[in-house]
């Protein structure tokens, strides 16, 4: 799946303000500065659609992009910005889980990690999480370029063992070099044609 016509709709805060229309939705989760905005601008072939920012914590709103009139990639607020305080994490709980229940319109979720490092008890959550409310997700491994390639095979086994995920269902990415595009665009035929 190739995008031709990708654009920002809207953000939203709260749950009255998601879209409820009946295009899928595609998710997009993971730690602050992990690179889900890069990677929205890698798929979109676009470096402006989503902002990107060196400071963690920008994304406060479920932001929709709409990809060919024919789904939504959603970029959801990142989670584990340590300099947040309390009220606004349990805000952005809030939103994410409002998100995640009876949304009959989400096929499937890329939780994005860092390559570098291991899984986070925050990471692991999530994972669990959309296990066990029976929401599909996808890994995606981001800043594949910063690693050897030992090292890096070495990173996706010990994150497989850790999440206990199926090594055939981590996506390396690299969004400097543009790698594993063509891995999502194969994923994204198979969920949006369901």
């Amino acid at each position: 799946m190739r995008f031709i016509n990708a654009k920002f709709i809207k953000s939203a805060e709260k749950k009255s303000d998601f879209i409820l229309d009946n295009l899928p939705q595609i998710a997009v989760v993971g730690r602050s500065n992990v690179g889900k905005s890069s990677l929205i601008n890698l798929l979109t072939n676009n470096k402006k659609m989503a902002k990107t920012s060196s400071t963690p914590g920008r994304t406060r709103l479920v932001n929709y992009f709409n990809i060919d009139n024919k789904f939504y990639i959603v970029d959801l607020p990142g989670y584990g910005y340590a300099k947040a305080s309390k009220n606004m994490t349990n805000a952005w709980d809030n939103v994410m889980n409002d998100y995640f229940v009876d949304n009959d319109n989400l096929k499937l979720v890329f939780v994005l990690l860092d390559c570098r490092h291991n899984p986070s008890v925050l990471d692991i959550q999530m994972v669990n999480y959309l296990a066990e409310n029976e929401i599909p997700s996808i890994l995606i491994l981001t800043k594949v370029d910063k690693l050897s390639k030992s090292e890096l095979n070495k990173n996706i086994a010990n994150i497989s063992n850790l999440l206990r995920y199926n090594k055939n269902m981590i996506i390396p990415t690299s969004s400097e070099k543009k790698i594993g595009v063509s891995q999502i665009e194969k994923i994204l035929d198979e969920y949006i044609l369901l």
